[in-house]
């Protein structure tokens, strides 16, 4: 199995990103094939982990996906690889709200059988770090801490002592990083700014941190911890067969692509929902002449996206073709449903809408009844407009920018049958967007949300479903399959 390490903290803001990033580009440039991870929902990460190694960044989720699915679909993304760094999320023992210790990066860590190496901010210390990660190490006994990272160290003094308040615990230190500025990276109003918007930056500053830490950091006393971790015992998870041998078991493409706009049941809490009959375009049990092209925006604009949602398209039978919509003024030739994710379009408004020619294929794919799924950023680019620039129209709701940040973990239910899920179909998810949407009358929510809060949300309408809501296909692989089936045509 491979060596393995988990990168946690006491908090948010003691520097987790910087070294995670660090040691995999610095292992990476050894020669090692690093495999990068990050506990949570965070999207914006994992592009600067997928810079430092030249492979995709992933997310692991218990929350989301479900503890049972973390070993698993972390071995996927670590197979053959010699080094799998994961980097944390808020503090170590931080994990979904009101529940516990799950989605925490120490219930990750305790699922990974993996060491937790401990970033502390010691910049405001000295002796007292030893009984902050003394708490940390005694809080949880499964967890085990096999090392320390000396974070924004001031000087060789400051170092000296801190060094010799830790030989009190027993935890050894295994790097001790100065203050340094240059290796930061720029924030906004959802997070640091991705990847994609300043490659040549970004490329500089993960060389930084790479460079950080070799001079601060006992890289082979680092790896000989990961080497500890004893094999998991599971087995990689597999999008073809994650899937099931039954690619019609859920529904034909007929049932799939006849949404056209019924009143929606009432709302329950069981999930109960009504189911709009209908016909696709290559009618009942029609197999597709070929692999229908699902078209996945991309680009600046839309930065947010599983890897293991392209993977299980790819598995259900689906051509996946990326563009931008920045850029390009068509559809990729062929295109049969659309998904756009997650993303900024707030700051790239002007010139979303100025592409006119893109915006209205948008609208033209979804008045013929193709499957549009749209997260978030998406759900703002199919509004009539944001922040008073003309969007896609296919939605009758307006976007706009806002000063009160939602987010959090969500547990939902389809409210109506729509091309992702059946009416009932349970899942969570995540919100994180500091927008709001002002939908028209007679709007039909997507999701009814259970928990925390109880609201509907979201829009269907024929073969669009656009939400607020990210999900991670990997917990309801159907979801894939279904959207694919209904892409045929």
């Amino acid at each position: 199995m491979v060596a393995r390490l988990v990168i946690a903290a006491p908090s948010s803001g003691s520097g987790k990103t910087t070294v995670a990033t660090g040691l995999m580009a610095a292992f990476a440039q050894a020669g090692l094939a690093v495999s990068p991870h990050k506990v949570g929902p965070d999207y914006i990460d994992p592009g600067y982990h997928s810079l430092a190694t030249g492979r995709p960044g992933r997310n692991l989720d218990a929350y989301m996906c479900g503890p049972e699915l973390v070993a698993p679909l972390f071995a996927h993304g670590a197979r053959g690889c010699d080094l799998a760094v994961v980097e944390g999320v808020m503090g170590l023992y931080d994990g979904a709200s009101g529940l516990g210790e799950l989605a925490s990066t120490a219930q990750v860590s305790k699922l990974l059988r993996a060491p937790v190496v401990l970033v502390v901010d010691a910049s405001s210390q000295s002796r007292s770090v030893a009984a902050l990660v003394h708490g940390f190490v005694s809080f949880d006994p499964q967890v085990r801490i096999g090392g320390v990272i000396l974070n924004k160290v001031g000087s060789d003094r400051h170092e000296a002592l801190l060094r010799e308040a830790m030989e009190d615990v027993g935890v050894p230190v295994l790097g001790a990083l100065r203050r340094a500025p240059q290796v930061d990276t720029p924030s906004r109003h959802l997070g640091l700014v991705p990847v994609a918007e300043r490659r040549a930056d970004a490329v500089a500053a993960v060389a930084a941190m790479a460079e950080q830490v070799r001079a601060g950091c006992d890289l082979d006393a680092l790896l000989a911890l990961a080497r500890t971790a004893p094999p998991l015992g599971v087995q990689p998870w597999e999008p073809g067969s994650a899937l099931g041998p039954d690619q019609s078991a859920r529904g034909s493409a007929a049932a799939l692509r006849a949404q056209r706009n019924p009143a929606p049941p009432a709302f329950e809490e069981g999930g109960s929902g009504g189911k709009a009959p209908g016909s696709g375009r290559n009618g009942v049990g029609t197999a597709p002449a070929r692999r229908p092209v699902v078209a996945v925006a991309g680009g600046s604009a839309f930065t947010f996206s599983y890897a293991e949602h392209t993977e299980l398209l790819a598995a259900a039978g689906a051509e996946v073709v990326t563009f931008d919509p920045l850029r390009d003024e068509q559809l990729p030739p062929g295109t049969g449903g659309l998904v756009i994710g997650g993303g900024f379009p707030e700051v790239y408004a002007a010139e979303l809408s100025a592409n006119e020619r893109l915006r209205k294929a948008v609208a033209e794919l979804a008045r013929s009844g193709a499957p549009v799924a749209a997260e978030c950023a998406g759900l703002l680019y199919l509004a009539r407009s944001l922040d008073g620039q003309p969007m896609c129209g296919v939605l009758d709701a307006d976007a706009r920018m806002s000063g009160r940040l939602t987010l959090g973990y969500r547990e939902a239910v389809a409210v109506r049958d729509n091309s992702l899920a059946v009416a009932g179909t349970r899942l969570r998810g995540h919100e994180f967007h500091r927008t709001v949407i002002e939908p028209g009358a007679g709007a039909t929510p997507a999701w009814g949300l259970v928990h925390p809060e109880r609201r509907v949300e979201g829009f269907v309408q024929g073969g669009v479903h656009a939400s607020y809501l990210h999900t991670h296909w990997a917990a309801r692989p159907e979801v894939a399959r279904r959207f694919t089936e209904g892409c045929a045509g």
